[in-house]
């Protein structure tokens, strides 16, 4: 049985409709991994590590988002006051749950996310995954794992950038918590399509531009895989699923011409 092909089809103009087609990734690129056999390997190997890593994440900040959050704001006395502080603490919990998320997995996993997004290229058509050769093996992880580093530094500056907002108290801690998280998803965005378009040798300038020519796309995608981490088992696959759907979105994107051919096809 044949499947179409999983490449998404987008307007090439922006859109309302972009952020819906931006979520709806996460279905498409889930039923892509389902229906290949190499990107369910792949998928569970990453599963494994990513459920090791997150418990550890959760526990560890189990233990210390309160005395994170009393360091800045002491819990009140009254019992209005220690409801509005228990709900910050909630909101500080999620958003330092998701970044450390997209810190430690993404530099874990970092082996192995060029591997997912090669096949799903293979799967969308028109492209071949280069041989595997030990020297240029190891020369893609050290430079898989830079970039990775690299991308995790700009959300952290971004999330530094905002943080002398919890000097305000209340009010600060919430606006910081709800800011926070919208430069998450964005970012998200930005880190799994900058991931397939770094490996075609494209500047971080390219990826900067199509982000803004196309952000309702790129936020609603990253609002999916911010979803994602909060769905219990599911969660385990995240990177794998924002791996194919990064790959996903720059394929569809390639395709409508917002992306243009990568630079080494330039001469072809």
């Amino acid at each position: 049985m044949t499947h179409p092909s999983p490449v998404p089809t987008f307007s090439p103009r922006a859109g309302p409709a972009d952020f819906f087609q931006g979520l709806a990734l996460l279905g498409r690129a889930g039923g892509l991994i389902f229906r290949s056999p190499r990107l369910m390997g792949l998928s569970a190997l990453c599963a494994l590590v990513t459920l090791i890593a997150l418990g550890v994440l959760f526990g560890l900040l189990w233990v210390y988002a309160p005395q994170l959050l009393g360091g800045m704001w002491t819990l009140p006395t009254a019992w209005y006051g220690r409801v509005l502080w228990y709900l910050v603490l909630a909101l500080l919990f999620v958003v330092l749950l998701v970044v450390g998320a997209n810190v430690v997995v993404p530099v874990v996993l970092a082996p192995l996310q060029d591997p997912l997004s090669e096949i799903t290229e293979e799967l969308c058509g028109d492209f071949t995954s280069p041989p595997f050769r030990l020297g240029p093996f190891f020369r893609g992880l050290v430079i898989s794992v830079t970039h990775t580093l690299t991308r995790v530094f700009f959300l952290l500056l971004g999330l530094a950038v905002l943080f002398p907002l919890n000097l305000i108290p209340v009010a600060g801690n919430v606006l910081w918590t709800v800011l926070g998280t919208l430069w998450t998803m964005f970012w998200l965005a930005g880190e799994h399509l900058a991931a397939p378009m770094t490996r075609h040798t494209y500047p971080f300038a390219e990826v900067r531009r199509v982000m803004r020519q196309r952000w309702l796309l790129c936020l609603g995608f990253g609002l999916g895989v911010y979803l994602l981490l909060w769905v219990p088992l599911l969660n385990t696959f995240f990177l794998p699923v924002a791996v194919v759907g990064g790959t996903l979105l720059f394929r569809g994107l390639r395709a409508v011409g917002n992306v243009p051919p990568p630079p080494g096809a330039l001469g072809k």
